[in-house]
């Protein structure tokens, strides 16, 4: 894309960097509410059999991942106008889905600086590495990064690993305000908990609350993996980095049933939001209906982006990812145009 188109882009999308308080305020009433009675409700259910309480707990994680979205555009500034109602409404968000809103304020920012550069890559995002990597590194490296990338480790122990447990501690650079918000993130969640589990009992709460937050993890790291990693996706060096292609060609379109397009709070249009983070999530459809351009990107269905499961390597000379049974088809090519 030429840097006039992309000018010309962005312009269309300006009208919709702007929060609109009914939206935001509906948005909090439709997700939260409901969260909370179908809590009570799973909860209720326990006294009946736990095969009616666990049904209502898969439909509570998905109102989690949409409390996520509102915690993930507050972090961006972009739900209320008001920076302070941002920061109080994610922090609060940050609480219920174990994620300290500073902290991940500041290493999302740097995600969406860094998407796709192969020179700045380690800072909120999912670990890659590329086919040359991967043969040059340590026995010991090499099996660490195959561990990291099976699916079992990946969205089963991810979640618990990666939201219990880093979740709770700040980065060595962390500033004040961003280490005293993860203080008070755990505090509130311990006591939460810990008066949850003194109201109704450790049992009840943890057979409530541990389905909701595990799949609802599972689902939210699954979303994240899922929209950069496909095989014809971008990266590229610092020198040849764009950031316009970094978003639209690194980034899909995941069209989703629209009841877990509602859920899920329109992240699959996640390329409109790595071009203009600023858009609220209620917009991103609108936007992409409107402008042509942004419809002709990757576009990705819950049975094709079963195949990123496979995607293992990134491979810079053929642009694209692929699987670690892929590594000696390819190196053994190479030898051969080499000497050749």
């Amino acid at each position: 894309m030429k840097k006039q188109e992309a000018r010309a882009l962005r312009k269309e999308i300006a009208p919709y960097e702007k929060s609109n308080t009914k939206n935001s305020v509906r948005q909090v009433i439709n997700t939260f509410v409901p969260f909370i009675l179908l809590w009570i409700l799973a909860y209720q259910s326990l006294s009946i059999s736990y095969f009616i309480a666990l049904p209502l707990c898969i439909i509570n994680a998905g109102f989690l991942v949409r409390i996520f979205i509102i915690f993930h555009d507050c972090t961006h500034g972009s739900f209320f106008k008001n920076r302070r109602v941002n920061q109080i409404l994610g922090t609060i968000s940050g609480v219920l889905t174990l994620f300290p809103y500073e902290q991940w304020k500041r290493s999302h920012s740097i995600h969406h600086a860094t998407s796709s550069n192969l020179d700045k890559r380690g800072t909120g995002d999912v670990w890659v590495m590329t086919i040359d990597e991967y043969i040059e590194a340590t026995p010991f490296r090499r099996l660490s990064y195959r561990i990291y990338r099976n699916p079992f480790v990946m969205f089963g122990i991810g979640p618990i690993y990666a939201f219990l447990i880093t979740n709770r501690f700040n980065v060595k650079d962390a500033r004040k305000k961003e280490r005293n918000n993860t203080y008070l993130t755990n505090v509130l969640i311990v006591g939460i908990a810990a008066l949850l589990c003194w109201t109704i009992g450790w049992q009840a709460f943890l057979l409530i609350q541990f389905p909701i937050f595990f799949i609802s993890g599972s689902l939210g790291i699954w979303l994240f993996y899922v929209q950069h990693q496909f095989e014809d996706s971008y990266f590229e060096n610092q020198e040849e980095w764009d950031y316009v292609k970094a978003a639209m060609d690194g980034s899909s379109y995941y069209k989703l049933p629209k009841v877990l397009q509602w859920l899920t709070g329109n992240i699959g249009f996640h390329h409109i939001h790595h071009l203009s983070p600023r858009v609220p999530n209620y917009y991103l459809e609108e936007v992409h209906n409107n402008n042509l351009p942004l419809q002709d990107v990757q576009t990705i269905t819950i049975k094709t982006s079963l195949r990123s499961l496979h995607f293992r390597l990134w491979d810079e000379q053929n642009k694209n990812f692929v699987g670690f049974k892929d590594i000696k088809s390819l190196t053994q090519h190479r030898k051969v145009v080499r000497s050749s």
